[in-house]
């Protein structure tokens, strides 16, 4: 004999769950990426999200909890959009798109690159488990970009640190966003131009490398 499958979740009730989801991790960025993962509270999350505190419960099962899966999205969202495609011998077009790539996604995730900064800033402590990974994405760059010094395609640099400086200043834009508004006379709602960020950021590594800039 046959059992019926389990009966599925209606459309609006599954859009319902997903909107709240999603506020309650709008919410959760807000709060950690300004207080930190001591200095959030639930109660604040909840309101944010307009929960009460046992609704918030209902959907995670706690702070910590949450501040993980924050964390983990920023490395994961790191890992697969900047690796360096090992089959494409054009430094200048890697490098290229690695800063735009990065500048966009400093800027369009600012409270999550804020969260992983403040992360550093303390310690770390949560990033043990993630290391590994984010090393063996640095180390397959470095591979890469050693590969094109031998090919005499670009100058050489020390690797390791040019990655490092295009992650400083990629991601300035967003961590320490209020101080560039006001270097760059911006009103508080005003978005950061992002053109011209690109192409001084990309010009800078091309030269550091010996390629042509734009």
């Amino acid at each position: 004999m046959s059992t019926a499958p389990p009966p599925e979740t209606p459309p609006r009730k599954r859009l319902g769950r997903e909107r709240i989801l999603a506020a309650i991790r709008e919410a959760a960025i807000e709060e950690f990426s300004l207080h930190g993962l001591r200095g959030a509270s639930t109660q604040a999350i909840a309101e944010r999200a307009g929960l009460t505190k046992p609704q918030l419960h209902y959907y995670i099962p706690g702070k910590d909890e949450l501040y993980e899966e924050l964390l983990a999205s920023v490395l994961e969202g790191w890992s697969h959009a900047f690796a360096f495609d090992e089959n494409v011998m054009d430094p200048k077009r890697v490098l290229s798109d690695y800063v735009r790539k990065k500048l966009d996604y400093a800027l369009d995730n600012p409270g999550l690159s804020r969260i992983f900064t403040g992360e550093l800033l303390a310690g770390g402590a949560h990033l043990d488990k993630y290391w590994p990974r984010a090393r063996a994405s640095t180390d397959q760059k470095v591979r890469l970009i050693e590969d094109w010094m031998q090919r005499g395609l670009i100058r050489r640099v020390d690797a390791r640190l040019l990655l490092m400086q295009i992650w400083a200043m990629t991601q300035h834009y967003a961590d320490y966003q209020v101080q560039a508004r006001v270097m760059l006379l911006l009103p508080p709602d005003a978005p950061i131009e992002r053109a011209p960020i690109a192409r001084q950021i990309t010009n800078s590594v091309l030269l550091l490398c010996g390629l042509a800039p734009d």
